[in-house]
């Protein structure tokens, strides 16, 4: 039995001040303590005297359903949904948010926050509320693979390989930057499989053989990595990145160009533009891990890459501090 499609509601494009918030915090995303976390927010809601419930998720694979839950009482109640965690919590939020009418904030709670940001919404938590009860409504471009929203890349191949290491190096040796950084190093000593992809460009069919294909929807991302084309997120589209064949010790080079944002520049690196795309491994694949800021999936192929037809009525501060783009 197929579950009915949620009715699109109305734009949201200001808000009140008075709305309820309703806030789904993952019990596992940042480094910080959650029942800490979670009391820092209610307090500072209190104070402010704004209604919430926080639905505080021990568990992530409860996350949709919390999601799912926090959405359908915005919807009713004309509140606001707020996720809190890392990017992964925030694209499962935005699942259920996403087309449904009904403003989203986020308190960023994880290791890169390349949403949140972008955005220059703190990654401190009690700034991070602060900011957003003094919010305005911006309308955020959305990617999709399949039907699935994702907000800062997709990807197949390689790169969910060293997000499934990343997360065994981050469970035995704590969330950092330079442990991301280590658990990829590792990753890459073992050469990763060749993909041969069928292309269909909007029209234009090509054979790609590559470790990796990955597709971003975040301007800062791609900046940080040195990746042109960040001016067509601007026009509408997104970007897709690939490398050719190479060795170890070139992948290993690449990796190093992008922490000093030069990956662009490299001769193997392959980077375009575009509105849809449709990508199909070879062989008889049906279905292939694809990772979605930060998270891993099973889909069936081909898959299909686009912008979303609903924007996302994103919470974003007034005053931005360039510090909390860094």
């Amino acid at each position: 039995m197929s579950t009915p499609t949620p009715p699109v509601c109305r734009t949201v494009t200001e808000l009140t001040g008075t709305e309820a918030l309703f806030i789904v915090l993952n019990a596992g995303s940042g480094r910080d303590d959650a029942k800490g976390t979670r009391d820092t927010i209610a307090r500072l809601l209190t104070e402010a005297g704004r209604r919430f419930e926080i639905d505080l998720v021990e568990d992530p694979h409860h996350l949709p359903e919390a999601a799912r839950r926090a959405t359908d009482r915005a919807v009713r109640e004309r509140g606001v949904v707020v996720a809190a965690g890392g990017d992964g919590t925030l694209n499962a939020v935005t699942q259920a948010v996403l087309g449904r009418g009904v403003a989203f904030a986020i308190l960023p709670q994880g290791t890169f926050n390349y949403f949140g940001r972008t955005f220059g919404i703190p990654s401190d938590t009690e700034r991070a509320v602060r900011a957003m009860l003094d919010a305005r409504v911006e309308p955020v471009q959305i990617g999709m693979v399949n039907e699935h929203a994702f907000l800062v890349n997709a990807s197949m191949g390689l790169y969910p390989t060293l997000l499934e290491d990343r997360e065994a190096y981050k469970k035995r040796y704590g969330r950092s930057r330079m442990v991301a950084l280590w658990s990829g190093l590792v990753t890459l000593m073992r050469r990763p499989p060749q993909w041969d992809l069928d292309l269909d460009l909007q029209g234009k069919r090509e054979v790609l053989r590559t470790p990796t294909l990955v597709v971003g929807n975040n301007a800062l991302q791609l900046e940080q990595i040195g990746i042109e084309h960040v001016d067509k997120l601007e026009r509408g589209q997104l970007v897709a990145m690939s490398v050719r064949p190479v060795s170890t010790l070139m992948l290993y080079w690449l990796l190093l160009l992008g922490a000093f944002s030069r990956l662009g520049k490299a001769e193997d690196m392959i980077s375009f533009g575009f509105n849809r795309l449709e990508v199909k491994p070879h062989g008889r694949r049906r279905h292939i891990k694809v990772a979605m800021d930060g998270e891993i999936v099973r889909m069936s192929t081909p898959l299909v890459f686009k912008v979303s037809e609903n924007p996302l009525p994103l919470l974003v501060p007034r005053n931005v501090d360039p510090a909390d783009r860094a």
